[in-house]
């Protein structure tokens, strides 16, 4: 079976769903996921840690150039933006913020659709701008599946209804039904 991704986007209010779907994700989970969330630029310490506490899988935040291995947590580091590379390897930047936000999701996901394509799956949670809308929108291009958390559930709901907006999602779910689709990866 051919390896697969998840990549997770989130922002303002998606702090607690990322929790619950890491302590749902089961220790020998066949997949690899990738964090992009909006947090505090200068703060560089301790969310790794918090993640930790509830993942049943190891979390860390990449360096540059390092591979991918299987069956963990990357998080993309506080202000830098993260990108995919082809041999399976992590490539960090600080370039230009995109909607105001290094790192940003709609890079991450545009990277992981052009290198992982039909391998990937990008979920986006709750937040409150428009990244990771365009990045939905690569991810279809490439043949990737796009879950999108039910605008109703967020807690801000401008990052969802803006990617549904832009672009065919293949599943809109509670938080419950995203983690059980997970699962099945």
């Amino acid at each position: 079976m051919a390896q697969k991704y998840v990549i997770i986007g989130g922002s303002a209010g998606s702090f607690q769903s990322i929790t619950e779907i890491l302590s749902e994700l089961p220790k020998n989970y066949d997949a690899t996921v990738f964090l992009c969330l909006h947090r505090l630029k200068h703060v560089r310490t301790g969310f790794v840690e918090a993640l930790s506490i509830k993942s049943k899988l190891p979390i860390s935040e990449p360096i540059d150039k390092e591979f991918i291995k299987n069956g963990r947590v990357y998080l993309a580091p506080a202000n830098y933006h993260m990108y995919f590379e082809l041999g399976n390897s992590f490539s960090l930047s600080t370039e230009t913020a995109v909607n105001h936000s290094r790192p940003s999701i709609d890079l991450s996901f545009e990277s992981a659709a052009y290198i992982f394509r039909e391998k990937l799956t990008a979920v986006l949670l709750s937040g409150a701008n428009r990244d990771g809308a365009h990045g939905m929108k690569i991810v279809n291009k490439y043949g990737g599946s796009t879950v999108v958390q039910d605008p109703e559930e967020c807690q801000v709901k401008t990052m969802t209804t803006s990617a549904i907006a832009v672009t065919k999602i293949n599943h809109i779910l509670y938080l419950k039904d995203i983690i059980k689709h997970l699962k099945k990866i």
